[in-house]
């Protein structure tokens, strides 16, 4: 399989969040998110996506025959059975990894789904991404930065013992008319420091003076201002964004 064509990728990288990929499938691309940090990107794209659709979804309980239906269609259930509808007696097989076949994917769908609705900020929070997969990827400094209303803008990753620091938006917002976007780190008893600048789109690498687990580990908080000068040694009041600084291990 060729792990080069972006296509490839965000289809995999989706299908991973859904909890819609085979086991077999699902095991090659937990590996392949440990060697390959655009990959670990992708999978945190998708997970603020639609993190933002669970957001917008009011929480529905369904009906009983909704649950007897899926459970006819995802289970070896004979005609003259009737279908069980109880939390006991489906979530057993549902909870099994999710297979090729359709009845898999219905409940690889179906599983990610009710996270969404019962606990949204898992998607778009940056400490929970380094709970649910901190001993998946390699050590690694992570912050998701988020406007007012909690949507996801900017993420900013470095592995530990890296000395760069990549800045991705990942959602659109507007650019200042003057000045630029700068990124800073803000530990918890010291002064903030700048680690570089936000690009308008794209990604931007920021080289860093030290290694990240030097510079961040005392880190807890990141936010993006908009600086008029061109050198600026503290955070201006003009807060853009905010976010978590998370530690991945």
């Amino acid at each position: 399989m060729r792990y080069s064509q972006p296509e490839l990728l965000e289809h995999l990288a989706s299908s991973y969040v859904l909890g819609t990929l085979s086991r077999g499938a699902n095991h090659r691309f937990e590996k392949l998110l440990r060697d390959r940090a655009d990959v670990r990107v992708l999978v945190a794209q998708w997970q603020a996506r639609l993190g933002q659709l669970a957001v917008s979804v009011p929480v529905q309980e369904p009906p009983k025959h909704v649950w007897a239906a899926i459970a006819t269609r995802t289970q070896d259930i004979a005609p003259h059975q009737p279908a069980p509808f109880s939390n006991a007696s489906i979530w057993p097989a549902w909870l099994r990894p999710a297979g090729f076949g359709l009845g898999g994917l219905a409940a690889g769908v179906l599983a990610a789904s009710i996270v969404f609705f019962t606990a949204p900020a898992l998607f778009i929070s940056a400490d929970q991404i380094a709970m649910r997969m901190g001993e998946k990827l390699p050590q690694s400094y992570v912050g998701l930065l988020t406007d007012e209303a909690g949507n996801g803008k900017v993420l900013a990753s470095s592995l530990r013992q890296g000395k760069t620091m990549s800045v991705k938006v990942i959602g659109p917002f507007t650019a200042p008319t003057a000045g630029k976007l700068v990124l800073w780190a803000v530990p918890a008893s010291a002064p903030a420091f700048a680690i570089g600048t936000v690009p308008d789109k794209g990604t931007a690498v920021a080289t860093l003076p030290d290694t990240s687990e030097k510079l961040l580990s005392k880190v807890s908080k990141l936010i993006v201002t908009v600086e008029t000068d061109a050198a600026p040694t503290a955070p201006s009041e003009n807060i853009l964004l905010r976010g978590n600084c998370a530690k991945l291990w």
